[in-house]
């Protein structure tokens, strides 16, 4: 399935800048593995040390946030937006 995935500024320089780069993967998984195998790098800044998604760091496939559906084994339909989001705090 060919979906996009939406880079946070603080991670385009794995992918050269892009702001938006296409991907390819029936589950969210599977596209973040073809992400890192694209732009090496780019997955240990979104999935921690046991393959998880970090904990600051928000991933939602369209408007759905994957933390709270099946996470990385949530369907990524052709067509789909995929967004990394960094948590951002503040005091």
């Amino acid at each position: 399935m060919s979906v996009s995935v939406r880079i946070p500024t603080i991670l385009r320089t794995y992918t050269g800048g892009a702001a938006e780069v296409a991907g390819e993967g029936g589950t969210l998984r599977e596209v973040l593995s073809k992400l890192d195998a694209d732009y090496p790098g780019i997955g240990a800044r979104i999935l921690d040390e046991s393959g998880k998604i970090r904990r600051f760091v928000n991933v939602y496939v369209g408007e759905e946030d994957v933390r709270f559906s099946d996470g990385l084994d949530t369907s990524t339909p052709d067509g789909a937006q995929i967004s990394v989001i960094p948590a951002v705090a503040g005091g």
